[in-house]
């Protein structure tokens, strides 16, 4: 059986790493073209000119718009070549991250996030959006960035919702991982080298992916609750920092070595529902997570550990809290017709799928979590 497992080259977090970062664009040479929102370069002005000072390196403002789409990205390629620029960095939330990405092409990238809401940081794919914001495409590249660069205190004095939302997105990773080993399904690790176009055999997860998958989710029901209490009043403790470490890299090589299944294909087919649009990736893939073990008739103890982990740092258990205060069940249909498109990752899972199943088991999480909410279970 072929196996794949892709990685960054290097994770680094701690308090004040920013002040490393020039060490790291030093590496490569003299300059880094920036690609952040001007409100992120802000949060950090004062670190970003401590670090260029110290280590004698420029940094080239991109004017990065906001919006990862093609025109921007080469735009900003442009840029980088006129500017002769050594790396690139993506400095704050997703868009600005997969923009670095799609303008590095894998190559001489540094990650700094800023929030811990997603495990995008570490992988090697992005989302490409057109210019007004719909969806376009996803790009992968050769290989993951060069450098993730996390500072602890940046994270910690981020609003709480963003690292919530990352354990929300956390939460599914072991959930799908298992549900890819029981069904050995081809994982997104494979991908570089050519199964798209036919050009290698497909790839199953590694062993070493499902280890760090069960961790991150073993990491977020010792450590999770701490984490929010301690973002709350905006303390680096060990809970956190290890919340950090489990929202970003322990969830994004789970997720891209160990396989995504039904949790994010129901977060997709969620997105149909105007009500949802204002809550985040991760809040929106709880619920999916929800919904996969309703879909696959987990043990109520299970699904029990699940809602009360939920509940106790306020991610979402029902349609409610996640802006849909009605349905229909040709709503419902929709939805999971979406969830269920043929390029969709519900198909990881170990049996057969079908529209009507995947509807009953959004209408039966939503269920479970009213009834949860209600003290009723």
């Amino acid at each position: 059986m072929r196996k794949a497992l892709i990685c960054p080259t290097k994770y680094v977090q701690g308090e004040d790493e920013l002040l490393n970062l020039g060490y790291f664009v030093q590496t490569y040479g003299k300059s880094a073209l920036l690609i952040a929102h001007p409100d992120d370069v802000e949060r950090v002005k004062t670190q970003l000119e401590e670090t260029k000072k110290k280590f004698n390196i420029t940094f080239v403002e991109s004017g990065f718009c906001g919006q990862c789409s093609r025109q921007e990205v080469k735009r900003l390629q442009e840029l980088a070549k006129e500017k002769n620029c050594d790396c690139t960095i993506g400095l704050g939330g997703g868009k600005a991250i997969d923009t670095a990405k799609c303008v590095a092409e894998g190559d001489n990238l540094i990650i700094v996030p800023t929030i811990a809401a997603t495990d995008a940081p570490t992988s090697h794919s992005a989302v490409l959006y057109t210019p007004d914001g719909a969806f376009d495409d996803y790009a992968y590249f050769k290989q993951s960035p060069s450098v993730i660069l996390i500072d602890t205190k940046v994270i910690a004095n981020a609003p709480t919702r963003f690292i919530v939302s990352g354990m929300g997105d956390a939460l599914s990773t072991y959930f799908e991982a298992r549900a890819n080993v029981q069904s050995f399904t081809k994982v997104n690790a494979g991908l570089p080298c050519g199964v798209r176009e036919g050009l290698c055999p497909e790839a199953r997860g590694t062993n070493a992916a499902f280890v760090l998958a069960k961790a991150c989710y073993e990491n977020l029901m010792t450590d999770g609750i701490k984490a929010k209490m301690a973002s709350d009043i905006n303390a680096v403790t060990p809970a956190l920092e290890n919340i950090i470490e489990t929202n970003i890299l322990l969830s994004g090589l789970g997720f891209e070595s160990g396989g995504l299944a039904a949790a994010h294909a129901i977060h997709d087919g969620l997105t149909i529902l105007e009500g949802t649009h204002g809550y985040f990736h991760g809040e929106k893939v709880a619920f999916g997570t929800l919904c996969q073990l309703a879909l696959e008739n987990a043990p109520m103890e299970e699904i029990l550990e699940v809602l009360d982990f939920c509940d106790a740092i306020g991610l979402p258990v029902c349609l409610e809290d996640i802006g849909v205060t009605e349905i229909t069940d040709e709503e419902l249909i929709e939805v999971a017709k979406k969830a269920c498109i043929p390029e969709e990752s519900i198909y990881a899972m170990p049996f057969p799928i079908t529209i009507e199943n995947v509807a009953a088991s959004i209408k039966a999480a939503d269920e479970i979590g009213r009834k949860y909410k209600a003290g009723l279970l």
